[in-house]
């Protein structure tokens, strides 16, 4: 027999079944959520007390550091450091310790890396192994923070009690190393203190006074315990299993659950690396898990006594508001079957103000909204049929900008001097402008709508149009190229043309002829070649007659001499100006000679200064030679290196303001030395930096009015450089000042070129 529920039964089951199901799922749920609550709060406080703890064990080291930082400022140290006074420092030294009681050891030591001093005084055994940070901290000119592991001797000779006995042991040693920088920003030495951890078996104990007695807070080296918060019977086993090991020394953060005596605890350990990124201890944070089970299980109480409460009065709430429900259901299912039937007048009587009136109103609601739909459709049609018009017009406006804008393209391609080809994607020429007409002396009709291969047989320009049929040209990039094509020089520019997609939509390229020009360009050289060897031969002649008469004509009244002085200083100019004009033309043709051996860049420094210092002096201007001795030998000509060096010297004592400083300074970048010459005179303009290395380019201003030139200096410093397999470029500061630098290859890069 089939069982057959009224609705009031059905809805009251359906209740029942709803709840049954709302409250295991919620009990589920909030089971989860409080595991994962819990299980989150345990994470956080293992990071916080992790954190506070990692700041905590290096306070004394910050302390330290930037007290050492405030004190190698002072011009005394500085000056002291200078000389070399390890009496002096010894005593300074104690002057620290009194100050900072906490630092068990303090070493000053020279740029040579050379200790000076120590807590013992003066260092007189002969050198020290100092730790890798210390050269760190010289090479970087900043003050360093690290935690490191020094050795027995090391702690010995730096004035430690109680390691001389123990050579062969180790320390664990928050260690700062602060380099001394003068006021030129020379590095003048470095001061390296200590505070030995091993000597801090209480700190975690002072941690744990502050995160609680729950945190567990233990430091070790290598994996052995230095200091622990732990109970004594379980600190002296506390040892780091090689998992462990294995996940910190690869610099990892280890986070798992552990079995400290009869507690379980949830364990993060962070791995402490010195300056080289190399393992040396650990710092770890331990919180017992006791808690979270004692909460776990007091949650789980409430929550089931809570559930069970939930499902009686549920239960109860649900057979009234079945019986409640029934009746106004019943009368709606009426009033719906109605509606069914096409009585669209029909409304549903409803006087409840709960969910069966709200359905009852939206039947009501449902019947009207009927009745106007048809009324909102033919509204919106017309709106639609207007908006339509409107686009229409839109177009149109589109199309006529279009249409004159490819016109304005048109005449602007037209009236080019240099010849325009475009293809498509397909390699169809699709643009053909006049000017590429007369270089290829074809008509447009012949060519457009035409392939490149069927253009190349036509003209027989292969090489040009290879630049566009080629298939490596479908990349997104532009390119130039020199050609020579029955005897004409062109310059071929092309550049891919892209869609909205970013695919490959065709090439324009651009053709300029300058045959004519480059033949210009070579007449006016070999006939100012030509010109500065005519007169080289009469203007040398000149200048020893002058050079005689004034040195052994008594007879000359003072007009006189001044006169032959001025000719003298105007043949030397000229003799000057015409060894540019040689030089430069003999290195453009190949025929100056370089003497390439290996050389000291310092050396030709000190040369260059020495040559330019007279001029430098008639202008009160101070040379800084800063090119050491301790950079890698070079491989060029040294004669043609020192004319580079002193040409680039006399610009800027030149067009320098008078009284300032002119610096020379190199460094070693790569496989190159980099050598600079930096003045303070007027930032040359971005127009102008364009004319900078050409030749017979001189720029506009006050001092080069005062000064005369041929424009050739930069030109001929441009071409011996780039014969050193080298480059020299421009540089200018913010707002004054101008650095010219130009570079070497160090021997072993070049000397296989040469």
């Amino acid at each position: 027999m089939q069982l057959r529920f009224g609705i009031r039964t059905k809805l009251l089951l359906s209740i029942l079944a709803i709840l049954f199901v709302s409250y295991s799922t919620l009990l589920y749920s909030s089971m989860k959520t409080l595991n994962a609550s819990l299980q989150t709060e345990l994470d956080r406080n293992l990071a916080t007390n992790l954190k506070y703890a990692r700041s905590q064990y290096l306070d004394q080291a910050e302390i330290a550091k930037f007290s050492m930082m405030q004190a190698v400022v002072s011009q005394t140290v500085q000056q002291r450091l200078r000389e070399r006074d390890s009496a002096w420092f010894s005593t300074r030294i104690k002057r620290w310790h009194d100050v900072l009681p906490f630092v068990d050891l303090v070493v000053v030591v020279d740029p040579q890396e050379k200790v000076l001093a120590t807590l013992q005084g003066p260092e007189k055994n002969g050198p020290m192994e100092l730790p890798a940070m210390v050269k760190q901290a010289l090479a970087s000119k900043r003050a360093i923070l690290s935690t490191e592991l020094l050795s027995g001797e090391f702690m010995c000779r730096a004035g430690v009690p109680g390691y001389c006995e123990r050579p062969g042991s180790e320390a664990l040693v928050a260690t700062v190393a602060v380099p001394v920088i003068g006021t030129d920003g020379s590095v003048l030495g470095c001061v390296v203190t200590g505070d030995i951890l091993n000597h801090h078996p209480n700190l975690p104990g002072k941690l744990q006074e502050v995160t609680g007695n729950n945190v567990e807070v233990t430091l070790t080296q290598r994996g052995l315990r230095v200091a622990s918060s732990l109970p004594a019977r379980v600190r002296e086993s506390y040892i780091l299993s090689p998992k462990v090991l294995d996940v910190l020394e690869r610099g990892e953060v280890y986070r798992g659950r552990t079995d400290m005596g009869a507690k379980s605890y949830e364990t993060i350990i962070d791995p402490l690396l010195n300056s080289r990124g190399e393992f040396v201890g650990s710092l770890s944070v331990a919180i017992s898990t006791e808690t979270v089970t004692n909460s776990r299980r007091e949650n789980l109480q409430y929550i089931l006594a809570s559930a069970f409460l939930g499902i009686i009065c549920s239960f109860a709430m649900a057979y009234f508001a079945s019986r409640h429900l029934t009746g106004p259901l019943r009368q709606l299912a009426m009033s719906a079957r109605r509606i069914e039937e096409g009585d669209l007048d029909q409304r549903v009587v409803g006087h409840q103000r709960d969910e069966v009136g709200m359905l009852a109103s939206s039947f009501n609601n449902m019947a009207e909204s009927l009745k106007e739909r048809d009324g909102i459709i033919n509204k919106k049609t017309g709106d639609l049929q207007e908006l339509n018009e409107q686009l229409e017009k839109m177009v149109e406006q589109r199309t006529s900008a279009l249409s004159m804008e490819m016109g304005r393209l048109e005449a602007v391609l037209t009236s080019l001097a240099e010849g325009v080809v475009v293809t498509d994607r397909d390699n169809l020429v699709v643009l053909f402008n006049p000017a590429a007409q007369q270089l290829f002396e074809l008509v447009p009709h012949r060519v457009v709508g035409q392939s490149v291969e069927r253009l190349c047989e036509m003209t027989g320009f292969c090489n040009v149009l290879e630049q566009v049929s080629d298939k490596a040209q479908r990349e997104p990039r532009c390119g130039k190229k020199e050609v020579t094509v029955k005897g004409k020089r062109l310059h071929v520019n092309t550049a891919t043309l892209q869609d909205e997609a970013g695919e490959f939509a065709g090439m324009v390229m651009s053709l300029r002829d300058v045959t004519k020009e480059e033949q210009v360009d070579r007449m006016k050289t070999e006939f100012i070649s030509t010109v500065s060897h005519e007169l080289k031969t009469p203007l040398t002649s000149i200048k020893g007659s002058l050079q005689l008469l004034l040195t052994r004509s008594k007879w000359l009244t003072d007009t006189e001499r001044q006169l032959l002085t001025v000719c003298f200083r105007n043949t030397q100019r000229l003799i000057r100006l015409i060894s540019e004009i040689l030089d430069i033309s003999g290195i453009e043709s190949g025929g100056m000679i370089f003497n390439f051996k290996p050389l000291c860049i310092g050396e030709l420094a000190v040369y260059a200064v020495e040559e330019i210092k007279s001029l430098a002096m008639g202008r009160e201007i101070t040379i800084v030679n800063t090119v050491g001795e301790h950079l890698p030998m070079v491989f060029g000509d040294s004669d043609r290196l020192i004319q580079v060096m002193t040409n680039l010297l006399s610009n800027a004592v030149k067009f320098s303001p008078e009284g300032k400083v002119v610096m020379v300074t190199a460094e070693q970048e790569g496989n190159y030395v980099v050598v600079s010459v930096a003045d303070r005179g007027r930032v040359i303009q971005w127009s102008d930096r364009d004319k900078l290395f050409k030749k017979f380019q001189q720029i506009e201003s006050t001092e080069r009015n005062k000064i005369g030139g041929t424009g050739l200096g930069l030109a001929i410093c441009k071409e011996i450089v780039e014969r050193h397999h080298g480059r020299i470029f421009y540089t200018a500061a913010k707002e004054y000042g101008n650095t010219f630098s130009f570079t070497v290859p160090i021997i072993g890069e070049t000397d296989a070129k040469g």
